[in-house]
């Protein structure tokens, strides 16, 4: 079993629980409970899944939607600011074993930019984690220039992580299973992602590093097509979406067991920008290693899969030590 770092492994603390609690309440009860000691545990049961998995090192960060879900700006900038130490205080107790990705509040761009200084600079966290939209905000938006900025200075990787639409989407309506994880999910963060592409940001920032998970919501299959239709519609870009596809965005599994996709990812994007994760507990850990331990690929890919690339893009070690 090869060592791997994983990189959507998810938290909760008190304060923000209440935020992602509405997104399980037609989630059955015992699989609920399951979930909530799970999110709340630090100790021998993560650590138990983690070694069983072989992963050495997980990055933690809260599950969705956390602070961004909440109107008041002032409570979702101390909420963060508490979950950051929160995370902080676990972190010393394992640095060998754990590291972290900061909860930003976007209600404020200036506030989520000074958080992400600071959970950087003085808690030693590899980067931060965004929850999909704030409020119905997209990242693309001129106000957050501020906060991407900050984040291009400070040269860690922001992950994007999916969370529900602003409004059900009519074509999902009657098909309940197609929600969320299915589908959902997939297209709100694909298309938020898109939206941070075609609107010029990598242009103005070109060394940001942003992350998706579940190897890409679906973009690496598209880079053709995107090509192809920013042409046509006359989109006015430094370079082809696809190249700021390639360049400014990683991905990791989470979730996305499967050779096909992988395949798909590694040539599309390239070997370096391909990572491990396991997406815990959302996700049995035990799959997500069994996985990539016996894909039939060569190991010295899976290794970089595994470790090497999570520690040249996010500056992680085995032994714990980020940046």
């Amino acid at each position: 079993m090869i060592a791997k770092i994983a990189l959507e492994e998810h938290f909760l603390v008190p304060g923000v629980e209440p935020y992602w609690g509405r997104t399980v309440e037609d989630v059955p009860a015992s699989v609920r409970e399951k979930l909530h000691r799970q999110l709340f545990d630090f100790a021998d049961r993560r650590l138990e899944a983690m070694d069983t998995a072989g992963i050495r090192f997980a990055l933690l960060s809260i599950a969705g939607p956390g602070v961004q879900a909440e109107p008041d700006p002032n409570i979702a900038v101390r909420l963060a600011r508490e979950a950051n130490d929160l995370l902080a205080e676990e972190i010393v107790k394992r640095p060998d074993r754990y590291g972290g990705l900061a909860h930003l509040p976007l209600q404020d761009a200036t506030a989520a930019a000074d958080e992400l200084e600071r959970a950087v600079n003085q808690l030693g966290f590899a980067g931060g984690m965004i929850n999909g939209h704030t409020n119905g905000r997209y990242l693309d938006e001129p106000d957050f220039h501020r906060f991407w900025e900050r984040a291009e200075a400070l040269r860690v990787p922001i992950y994007l992580h999916p969370t529900d639409p602003v409004a059900d989407p009519p074509v999902l309506q009657g098909h309940r299973a197609l929600k969320r994880a299915t589908w959902e999910w997939t297209f709100e963060t694909g298309s938020h992602a898109l939206r941070l592409v075609f609107s010029g940001l990598f242009d103005r920032f070109p060394n940001l590093t942003v992350v998706l998970g579940h190897l890409g919501e679906s973009l690496p299959y598209m880079l053709w097509r995107f090509d192809s239709r920013a042409k046509l519609y006359g989109v006015k870009l430094g370079r082809a979406p696809s190249e700021y596809i390639r360049d400014n965005i990683a991905v990791t599994l989470s979730g996305m067991n499967s050779i096909e996709p992988l395949r798909c990812a590694l040539d599309a994007l390239g070997e370096d920008r391909v990572m491990f994760s396991a997406d815990y507990p959302f996700e049995t850990i035990t799959e997500a290693s069994e996985f990539i331990d016996h894909a039939p690929i060569p190991d010295s890919l899976r290794a970089r899969i595994c470790t090497g690339n999570a520690q040249a893009i996010f500056g992680l070690e085995l032994s714990g030590a980020a940046h």
